[in-house]
C-alpha cells in the first residue's frame, strides 16, 4: 500500500478532503491488522485518540490550527513520559507504571495538536540494536518479519514503516533512530545534542541521549523537529537557543555544498559491498546536484565503539540505580528486609542485557578502575570530538554507511558483541553531539540500505537541507514493503 506522508496528510486535511478523526481511525485500523504480525507497538489510545482528533477537527473548523502537525496521528517510543499513559521501557521493571507527566517534547507535540495513537515498543531501557531485549517479545521488520528493525527504537520505525502513522518518536543514545531508519527504509534524526529537552525521556546514557523524529522525508522530520525544539529551563541541558526553522531552509539545494568523505567509515572491516555501493551511488548523486566531495580523516574513529561502551554503561549504571522497587513500578513480593527487596526486585525486573550493561558500568566507575576505564574513554571522546572539529574546517556535511550491513534476522547476533558492532557507524555523533540523519538510498537483497548524514554543532537545518535535496532527486524513500500477512508472525 502506498505510504503516507505528513506533507499529504496536512495538505488533505486543509483541502476538506479527510479530517484528523479519519486519519486517526485509519492509523487505528491498519494497527489491528498489521500489527499482530510485528509487534510495533506496546499500546494503542483508541478512545484518547479518537477525542483528540475531535478536537483537532472542530479547531480546524473554527480556523484554529495550532501548527502544521495539527491532527495528524504520531506514536511515541515507550520511554517518553505521556501524562496518565503506562510507560514501561520494554522493562518488567516499570510493570504498572503509568506517568504523572508529559516529556517536554510530547507536551510540545500535543499543545501543537498533534494526536498520539500508541506507544511503541523498543529494547529494554534503550539498550540494544535490534527490538528483540523487550518484556512484551520482539518487534519484526515489516520488510521482512524474520529480521529485525534495528534498535532501540524499533517500534517506532516498523510502526511507519508499515503504514500504521506517517511519524514517530524515537530516542538515539549511540544510533537508536538512525540504525532502524537505515533497516526499514525511513528517514531518522539524531539532533545536536541539547536541541530536543530530554525531560521527560526515560535516561539511558544522560550525557548521549537525544530524542529525534522518523518518517518517510526530510520535510516530515523537519516539521516534527521545529516543534518540539528549543530551550526547557527545565532540562539543565538543554541548549538556550530557540526552536529549529528547518523548514525554512529545506529548499536551498546542495549547490556548492562541501561533503566530506571519512576514509575510515568506507574501509571498516565487516561492511558489506552492497552497502558501500548504494552509499557510493547516493555520492554520484549529490556530485551531479553541485555538491562537492573531498577525502577526510577520522583517525581515532577506531577508539569509537570501545568509548561508548566505557561512557554509556557507566551512566546506565548510575541512571538505573533509582529502579530499585521502593519507589514505583514492580516490587518483589515476599522479600525478608529492605536489601533483599532490593535484590529481588532487580534481578526479577530487569532483563539480560541491562544487567549485563550495569555491570560493566558499575565496574569501570569502581574504585581503582575509575583513571584506567572511565576517565580514559572520556579522554578519547574528547578526541574524537576533535577529530571532526578539525574534519568540519574543510567541508559542511559528512557522508558515510548508516549501518555495516542491511537489516539481520533476529536471532543473528546472539553475541552481544557483534550485536554492539552494528552501531560502528552511529556511536561516534553521540559521543561529539553531532546532529546525525539516515535516509535511504536504495535496496541490497531486497532490504533498504540507509546513507548517514553527519553535520557540526547546531547544523540541523543544513543536514535536513542535505537529505531533502536528495530525496527530490530520487525515489529510494517511495520503495514499500510487500503487503503484511497478519497471520506471517514466525
Amino acid at each position: 500500500m502506498p505510504l503516507p506522508t505528513v506533507a499529504a496528510q496536512r495538505a488533505a486535511l486543509d483541502r476538506g478532503e479527510t479530517s484528523s478523526a479519519d486519519l486517526v481511525d485509519a492509523a487505528l485500523t491498519r494497527a489491528a491488522e498489521v500489527d499482530p504480525a510485528i509487534g510495533a507497538l506496546v499500546a494503542t489510545r483508541d478512545e484518547a485518540a479518537r477525542a483528540d482528533a475531535e478536537a483537532a477537527d472542530a479547531r480546524r473548523a473554527r480556523g484554529e490550527v495550532a501548527s502544521p502537525l495539527d491532527g495528524v496521528p504520531v506514536v511515541l517510543k515507550d520511554n517518553l513520559a505521556q501524562h496518565g499513559e503506562t510507560l514501561g521501557c520494554g522493562s518488567r521493571i516499570l510493570e504498572g507504571y503509568r506517568s504523572p507527566f508529559d516529556a517536554t517534547a510530547v507536551a510540545r507535540l500535543r499543545a501543537g495538536g498533534a494526536v498520539v495513537v500508541g506507544r511503541a515498543n523498543m529494547d529494554e531501557f534503550a539498550m540494544g540494536s535490534s527490538t528483540e531485549h523487550s518484556v512484551a517479545g520482539p518487534t519484526r521488520n515489516p520488510w521482512d518479519l524474520s529480521r529485525s528493525p534495528g534498535g532501540s527504537s524499533g517500534g517506532s520505525a516498523a510502526a511507519v514503516a508499515a503504514g500504521i502513522v506517517a511519524l514517530a518518536l524515537g530516542s538515539d543514545t549511540g544510533g537508536s533512530i538512525r540504525q532502524p531508519a537505515s533497516f526499514t527504509g525511513l528517514v531518522g534524526m539524531k539532533p545536536t545534542y541539547g536541541r530536543v529537552s530530554r525531560l521527560g525521556l526515560v535516561a539511558f546514557a544522560s550525557s548521549l541521549d537525544q530524542i529525534g523524529p522518523l518518517a518517510h522525508t526530510a520535510e516530515d522530520c523537519a516539521l516534527l523537529l521545529d516543534l518540539i525544539s528549543g530551550h526547557d529551563p527545565g532540562d539543565a541541558t538543554s541548549l538556550p537557543e530557540g526552536p529549529t526553522a528547518s523548514q525554512a531552509d529545506l529548499d536551498g539545494g546542495v549547490e556548492g555544498l562541501r561533503i566530506g568523505l571519512p576514509r575510515e567509515y568506507f574501509e571498516t572491516e565487516g561492511v558489506r559491498a552492497e552497502v558501500l555501493d548504494r552509499v557510493r551511488d547516493a555520492v554520484a548523486v549529490l556530485e551531479a546536484a553541485g555538491a562537492k566531495t573531498t577525502p577526510v580523516s577520522l583517525p581515532n574513529t577506531r577508539h569509537a565503539i570501545a568509548c561508548y561502551y566505557l561512557v554509556a554503561t557507566a551512566e546506565a549504571s548510575s541512571n538505573l540505580a533509582r529502579f530499585d522497587g521502593a519507589r514505583y513500578g514492580r516490587r518483589a513480593e515476599g522479600a525478608a528486609d529492605l536489601r533483599e527487596m532490593y535484590e529481588r526486585s532487580r534481578s526479577e525486573g530487569f532483563g539480560t542485557e541491562v544487567k549485563r550493561r550495569i555491570l560493566l558500568g558499575t565496574f569501570v566507575l569502581s574504585a581503582g578502575y575509575y583513571d584506567a576505564y572511565y576517565k580514559k574513554a572520556q579522554q578519547v571522546r574528547t578526541l574524537l570530538r576533535r577529530d571532526f572539529e578539525r574534519a568540519f574546517e574543510g567541508c559542511d556535511v559528512l557522508l558515510t554507511p548508516t549501518a555495516p550491513e542491511p537489516a539481520f534476522r533476529i536471532g543473528e547476533k546472539a553475541d552481544p558483541l557483534s550485536m554492539y558492532l552494528s552501531d560502528v557507524y552511529t556511536v561516534s555523533a553521540n559521543l561529539a553531539g553531532l546532529p546525525g540523519l539516515s535516509m535511504p538510498c536504495g535496496l541490497a537483497d531486497g532490504l533498504p540500505v540507509g546513507v548517514q548524514i553527519l553535520g557540526p554543532p547546531l547544523a540541523d537545518a543544513r543536514v535536513l537541507r542535505t537529505a531533502h535535496a536528495y530525496q527530490r532527486l530520487t525515489d529510494h524513500h517511495e520503495a514499500t514493503p510487500a503487503p503484511i500477512d497478519s497471520g506471517a508472525r514466525t
